[in-house]
């Protein structure tokens, strides 16, 4: 089979402007909760979901990284980069995920705070985009999660000098050793250039697959004022 033919309908839900929120934070945390099966609308809705994809041969429904989100920056020439993060919180400030500060990303969020982060839901048929301002969290907040890391978590969080080229794999590991003999207990500190970034969101839009790809989408635009301005867009 060729890349160009791989392809399936959408027809598990739609999307209606009754189905939103005035508050946008309020609308994802449903949708991710539903992405997690947390809630009993959530469970229900994945037992839809179950039924689904074993009609279509998809297999098992399993969650994986729900929290995951590809996180787009750009560096001082507007050159983009990409990867993937993990969510660890969200709240009315916005998402927030950690990081360490002097990697790429976080370089090139200190030279230009605009990002854009990207959830993609398969099982749900769901995207969620969005575009906004990050900066910092304050220090307590980002070691209050660090102490909450398992211990090997925290003890590579010092070992990798996260985005340097580095000769082989045993640099690493050497590292984290050292690290494991100069901290034997729990107490491993959180590194100064560690930590969480915050997303402040302007514009966030949320994507529902239909069929003949007649997808719905509505986009939040937040005003000047505070108030977020709602938009059906055509797919």
């Amino acid at each position: 089979m060729s890349i160009a033919d791989i392809r399936r309908d959408y027809n598990l839900a739609g999307l209606r402007r009754s189905d939103l929120d005035v508050d946008p934070i309020v609308l994802f945390r449903r949708w991710f909760d539903q992405a997690a099966g947390a809630r009993a609308g959530g469970r229900l809705r994945s037992l839809a979901i179950r039924l689904y994809k074993a009609l279509l041969g998809l297999g098992s429904a399993e969650r994986i990284d729900v929290n995951a989100a590809t996180l787009a920056t750009v560096d001082s020439e507007g050159r983009p980069s990409a990867r993937v993060v993990l969510l660890k919180g969200v709240d009315e400030r916005g998402f927030i995920f950690f990081t360490n500060y002097d990697s790429r990303k976080g370089r090139e969020i200190v030279g230009n705070e605009n990002v854009a982060l990207v959830f993609y839901w398969p099982d749900q048929e769901r995207q969620v985009t969005i575009a906004g301002r990050a900066a910092k969290i304050p220090q307590p907040e980002s070691e209050a999660y660090f102490k909450s890391r398992p211990r090997g978590s925290r003890l590579a969080a010092w070992a990798s000098r996260q985005s340097e080229a580095i000769e082989n794999r045993e640099v690493l590991e050497s590292r984290w050793r050292e690290l494991q003999a100069k901290y034997p207990g729990e107490d491993v500190p959180m590194p100064p250039n560690w930590g969480g970034f915050v997303i402040a969101p302007v514009r966030i839009e949320f994507w529902q697959g239909r069929p003949s790809r007649l997808h719905d989408r509505f986009r939040y635009a937040k005003q000047p004022e505070g108030k977020w301005i709602i938009e059906r867009l055509s797919p």
